[in-house]
C-alpha cells in the first residue's frame, strides 16, 4: 500500500499571549508510521488590543464573550488567509485551530476555547477542525494534555517530551501506556512579573539570575494541594488566580522571578527523576529561558534535548494540524491514559 500525503495548518494560541502560533506541515503516513516536515511556520504578535482582549476574556458577560468568540474566529481566519497568500500554501487538506482557552474547569465538565471555527471557515473555503478539548471533558477526561498523540506518533524516539508554556507539562511512555500530565506553571506567572519591570518575558531568565530567592514563599508553593495529586491532571487560569496572587506580596519583581523560576524547576526536576526519564525533548518558549534549563539540568540526570527553533516553537500546532488528519481520518487523537477519559477517542468538530 502506497503512502498516504496530507497537508494541514495548525493554529495554536498559548496561555502566555505570545501570539498566534501558524504552522503549515506535511504528513506522511506509510502504514502504521507518521513523518512530518514543517513547510511554513510564523508567530503572529497579538496588538495590545488582542492581547488585553484575550487576557480580560475570563471577566466578560456571556454576551461580550459570544462576541469575542466570533469576532476572534474572524481574526484567526483572517491571519491564516495571510499567511497562506505570503507563503503561496497551495496543497491544504485542512486547518485545525485549538482556539484560545477562557476557562477549564474539566471537574465541572466543561472547557471553553474561542474562536468559533465557522468563522474561520468563512474566511477560508477549507475544511476547518476545531473544538478539541470539550468532548475529552464531557468524558470524564481532563481535556489536556492533547499533545501526547503527536508525542506517541511524531516523536517517539525520546523517553519524553516537556513542554515549557505558559504552563509546563510531560507526556511519557511507561508499561505501554502513554502518561501526560501538567506539572507546573511557568510562562504564564514569569511573564506576569517580568511585565512589571517593562518587558513582555524575562530574555534569557537574566532578571531571574540578578533576584534573591525568597525562601519561605519558595516552600509554600512547593506545598501547594495540585503537586500532591497524582496524575492526570491539568492547570488553567483559574488555579493561577485561586492560588498565586494571595502569596505574592511586597516582593520586587526579579526576587519573584528568580523564586518562581527555583519553584518551576524544581517541580520539572522532580518529576522526571519520580520517572527516570532518561531523555527529555524540550520545546515551548521555556526551552529559550537559559538560566530555568540550567537549574533543570542542575536538579536531574535527566539528558535534556533541546531541538531547532521551528520545533521549539511550533510543535504544539504542529500537533494540533496533525490531530485534525486524525479527525478527518476518523482516528483516535485523543489518548485516554493522558487525560483520564473513559477511553481513546476521536475529538474534533468539523466544518
Amino acid at each position: 500500500m502506497g503512502a498516504q500525503i496530507f497537508y494541514a495548518i495548525g493554529l495554536m494560541s498559548g496561555t502566555s499571549l505570545d501570539g498566534l502560533d501558524i504552522c503549515y506541515a506535511k504528513f506522511v503516513k506509510q502504514e502504521s508510521n507518521w513523518n512530518f516536515e514543517i513547510l511554513n511556520s510564523e508567530t503572529v504578535p497579538y496588538s495590545s488590543d488582542w492581547e488585553r482582549s484575550l487576557r480580560n476574556a475570563i471577566h466578560l458577560s456571556s454576551n461580550e464573550l459570544l462576541k469575542l468568540n466570533v469576532d476572534y474566529g474572524f481574526y484567526l481566519g483572517e491571519k491564516t488567509q495571510e499567511f497562506i497568500l505570503k507563503n503561496n500554501v497551495v496543497d491544504l487538506d485542512l486547518i485545525a485551530s485549538h482556539g484560545h482557552t477562557v476557562f477549564h474547569q474539566p471537574q465541572k465538565k466543561f472547557t471553553l476555547q474561542i474562536g468559533d471555527g465557522r468563522a474561520i471557515k468563512s474566511k477560508i473555503n477549507k475544511t476547518v477542525i476545531y473544538d478539541f478539548r470539550s468532548q475529552d471533558v464531557i468524558f470524564g477526561g481532563n481535556g489536556a494534555p492533547l499533545v501526547p498523540i503527536g508525542d506517541e506518533l511524531l516523536f517517539s524516539k525520546f523517553d519524553a517530551c516537556l513542554n515549557l508554556g505558559g504552563f509546563s507539562n510531560i507526556s511519557m511512555k511507561r508499561d505501554g501506556k502513554r502518561l501526560a500530565f501538567d506539572i507546573c506553571p511557568v510562562n504564564i506567572i514569569l511573564n506576569e512579573f517580568a511585565i512589571k519591570i517593562g518587558k513582555k518575558y524575562d530574555e534569557n531568565g537574566d532578571f531571574a539570575r540578578k533576584g534573591i530567592i525568597d525562601q519561605k514563599l519558595l516552600e509554600t508553593l512547593n506545598q501547594l494541594e495540585f503537586y500532591s495529586l497524582s496524575h492526570p491532571k491539568s492547570l488553567g487560569i483559574e488555579w493561577v488566580d485561586e492560588n498565586i496572587p494571595s502569596l505574592v506580596q511586597s516582593q520586587e519583581p526579579e526576587d519573584l522571578l528568580a523564586t518562581f523560576t527555583e519553584h518551576s524547576a524544581i517541580q520539572i526536576a522532580k518529576t522526571c527523576n519520580e520517572f527516570e526519564i532518561k531523555n527529555a525533548l524540550i520545546t515551548g518558549g521555556g526551552a529559550y529561558n537559559s538560566f530555568l534549563i540550567e537549574k533543570i539540568k542542575a536538579k536531574t540526570k535527566t539528558e535534556i534535548h533541546i531541538p531547532e527553533k521551528e520545533t521549539i516553537e511550533y510543535k504544539e500546532a504542529l500537533i494540533f494540524a496533525f490531530m485534525g488528519v486524525l479527525r478527518l481520518q476518523n482516528l483516535n487523537n485523543v489518548i485516554s491514559s493522558a487525560t483520564g477519559s473513559v477511553n481513546d477517542h476521536c475529538s474534533g468538530s468539523i466544518c
